[in-house]
């Protein structure tokens, strides 16, 4: 039977993860996508709001498809408290990934990437079209990855960390929690939590405040 599932947010990204879940039917057909949830209910495909997810009496699948590390969070613990939610892992089929993948819940992982082995990813990431993940990296929670980023091996990126499009990670640096990396970045340093850091190399600009 197929499972209910959810697209938490209504806006582009939440376009695209509505795709994956096609594209995923398409090589087995798993989800029965009921529609997006937004609390903006002008939106003709959004179905529900909080209350819609929170009074759920049947067993229900989501992804929060929001870019934001912090409001993805939020979002996530709220609708924790209704025990009839599950979160879901989503993996587009064109995916190269190894068996050894350890992989928590509520994760997003679009086309066209490649994760090696002996990778840990925690819960709630994005990993967005075309990156690459070396060998033995470790990624928390609530973590977003754009477009075109490569992670080297033996990598430590910590929770809550926003990593711009085309950024670039080299082998065995670790990224604090909550940090920004900016588009087209090279970290080639270890990365201070609650910092933004952009430009080649990665230089701290700023500190970002704790939410």
């Amino acid at each position: 039977m197929m499972k209910k599932i959810v697209v938490v947010g209504s806006g582009e990204f939440a376009r695209e993860v509505k795709w994956l879940v096609e594209r995923i039917n398409h090589a087995e057909n798993i989800w029965d996508f009921l529609g997006f949830i937004d609390n903006d209910v002008s939106n003709p495909d959004v179905i529900g709001n909080d209350e819609y997810m929170l009074s759920a009496r049947e067993e229900l699948y989501a992804v929060v498809a929001i870019g934001s590390p912090d409001i993805r969070k939020r979002i996530v613990e709220k609708y924790k408290r209704n025990p009839k939610i599950y979160f879901a892992n989503l993996i587009d089929p064109s995916v190269i990934m190894s068996d050894s993948l350890d992989l928590g819940e509520g994760n997003i992982v679009c086309a066209g990437n490649i994760l090696t082995v002996d990778i840990t990813i925690g819960n709630h990431n994005i990993i967005n079209l075309n990156c690459t993940v070396g060998h033995d990296t470790v990624i928390g929670d609530y973590v977003t990855i754009n477009p075109g980023v490569n992670v080297s091996g033996k990598v430590t990126v910590n929770s809550n960390t926003f990593i711009g499009t085309g950024a670039k990670i080299i082998q065995g640096l670790t990224i604090g929690e909550g940090v920004v990396l900016g588009a087209g970045a090279v970290a080639t340093k270890n990365i201070p939590a609650r910092t933004t850091a952009v430009g080649v190399p990665a230089k701290v600009i700023k500190n970002n405040r704790e939410k």
